[in-house]
């Protein structure tokens, strides 16, 4: 390709090699064994020392390389010096690469919006960590993440766990990037632990196989740990065939694009902008949707509410059926902004 790749596409190939790196930091956290919980908003609202160092390297590092950039990250931490080993400055050759799509390739850093989340999942992660933690106890001399039980809980805690880098322009998120740092984690000891995909409007999305639901299917998935009546009136009311309960709003989106789930149905506020920024991307670069339960589209400008407040409703295909079956007294409960 000639000249300098857009500003948009370096920040994309930035953001693939900074998830891997968060990646990295997520797993060595939990193999320490000391994750450094602590509680925000309650029992279901945790912060781990990986979601802060995660966060930190992530922020640091494109801010390093694209100081212009708006980043808003799901932790509040205190500003301070980050660590050199933080740092990440590669970027994917392979994104690189690619040629921008022309709505995107004169865009300036100034008007770019990146929405992080260093783990989505984190109550997955700390309770895969405590089973894992009474696994080493039960199995000493053996360290805990050393001899993995294929069946075990934790193993499939640790599908839950994404990290998180959606981009966006004129509110609207345009390229996201997904790492997944314990994917082949069930195929055991000395297998390469993680994967990355991410995908650009216009563009398409990239790092797994696209799949769907057989088209007589209707498999629904939903909080694991959030529901209440609203939600489960709102998945009774598709008329699923099977419910599929899973954490993480990126895992989710993971289930709809790999043919595990036709849609993502959570009737309640609880999603914030940077749970559903990246995984909105890569959903909508394969001609999928998410909106709200009403069906309108989020903004994901600077300035907006960081609160998904009317639910979150996402498929493959076929949204306006799913739409359609939204009770009104959802409606009525979830304003659209």
């Amino acid at each position: 390709m000639s000249g300098s790749p857009a500003v948009v596409m370096r920040l994309v190939a930035s953001a693939y090699a900074v998830a891997e790196k968060a990646g990295t930091i997520v797993r060595k956290v939990l193999h320490s064994g000391e994750l450094g919980i602590v509680e925000k908003t309650g029992a279901n609202d945790l912060q781990t020392l990986a979601d802060r160092l995660a966060q930190q390297s992530i922020c640091a590092s494109l801010s390093k390389r694209f100081p212009k950039i708006t980043i808003i990250g799901e932790e509040d931490l205190p500003s301070e010096e980050i660590q050199e080993d933080l740092i990440e400055t590669g970027q994917s050759e392979e994104i690189l690469q690619r040629s921008c799509p022309p709505e995107y390739s004169q865009l300036k850093e100034e008007e770019i919006v990146v929405w992080v989340d260093p783990i989505d999942g984190t109550k997955e992660y700390t309770e895969a960590s405590r089973c894992l933690h009474f696994q080493a106890v039960a199995q000493a001399p053996h360290k805990g993440l050393d001899t993995p039980q294929p069946h075990s809980t934790a193993l499939w805690l640790l599908d839950n766990v994404t990290v998180l880098i959606g981009i966006a322009y004129g509110g609207r998120a345009i390229a996201g990037v997904i790492n997944q740092p314990f994917y082949n984690y069930k195929l055991g000891a000395g297998t390469q632990l993680g994967r990355t995909m991410w995908g650009m409007l216009g563009l398409g999305a990239f790092g797994f196989q696209l799949q769907e639901v057989p088209g007589d299917r209707r498999i629904v998935t939903t909080t694991r740990s959030h529901s209440n009546k609203l939600v489960t009136d709102c998945v009774d009311s598709m008329e699923p065939h099977e419910v599929v309960r899973v954490g993480g709003a990126g895992n989710k989106i993971i289930q709809l694009v790999e043919g595990k789930a036709s849609a993502y149905v959570f009737a309640s506020p609880g999603c914030k902008k940077w749970d559903t920024c990246a995984p909105e991307a890569i959903l909508h670069a394969v001609g999928g949707k998410l909106t709200d339960m009403h069906g309108n589209a989020y903004r994901y400008d600077a300035n907006v509410k960081h609160m998904n407040s009317a639910g979150v409703l996402a498929t493959l295909r076929n949204h306006e059926y799913y739409v359609s079956r939204v009770p009104q007294s959802v409606l009525q409960a979830l304003k659209s902004d």
